[in-house]
């Protein structure tokens, strides 16, 4: 694992798009404070620039610096959620402008899963996360399902849990507005 982390924080770094398990689905992802790299992701999709991307932070200390006005009631959400949750905050930083939504808001995932921990731990930055599909197809529960011309187009494939038959669940998503306010989207 540790090998695999070093390649794909290399990529990385270097403004690539990396195939990579999540702690939910396999992911497409890149430097979430990149706009190049996003805007490669949202042509590799074929995603309209309208729709938002996840961002994936890997400790608390890497939201707080995300979200700019932390509702308190986020940490009891995250700490209660036996499942991957995604919060969508109305107000971030630090993230490339084009994977937010057009109001600003952007779906930020504080994630448990060791892999991806410690892929963001050593990249220390938070990195983008959007379903392994093109848009409006679906999105694949294994790696054997994601489409040749994703893995075609990525600039590395995570060589880590491919031969895993276990089916994985996208995230929970909510909004959560600064006075507290909560919308469960997903």
């Amino acid at each position: 694992m540790r090998e695999e982390i070093k390649k794909t924080v290399e990529v990385l770094r270097n403004g690539g798009i990396i195939l990579y398990p999540t702690d939910t689905i396999w992911g497409i992802g890149c430097d979430a404070n990149n706009e190049e790299a996003v805007q490669k992701i949202y042509q590799l999709k074929n995603r309209q620039e309208s729709k938002a991307l996840i961002t994936l932070v890997g400790s608390e200390t890497m939201l707080e610096r995300a979200v700019k006005d932390m509702p308190e009631i986020a940490w009891d959400l995250i700490e209660a959620s036996d499942n991957p949750l995604t919060i969508i905050y109305e107000s971030v930083k630090g993230i490339a402008q084009n994977a937010l939504a057009e109001d600003g808001s952007c779906g930020i995932r504080l994630v448990k899963d060791k892999f991806c921990q410690e892929l963001i731990k050593q990249f220390k930055k938070p990195i983008i996360s959007t379903s392994a599909n093109i848009s409006n197809q679906a999105s694949p529960d294994i790696f054997k399902e994601i489409d040749t011309a994703i893995l075609n187009k990525v600039d590395y494939v995570v060589n880590f849990n491919q031969n895993s038959a276990t089916k994985s669940s996208p995230s929970s998503i909510i909004a959560l507005k600064n006075d507290g306010t909560i919308k469960i989207i997903r």
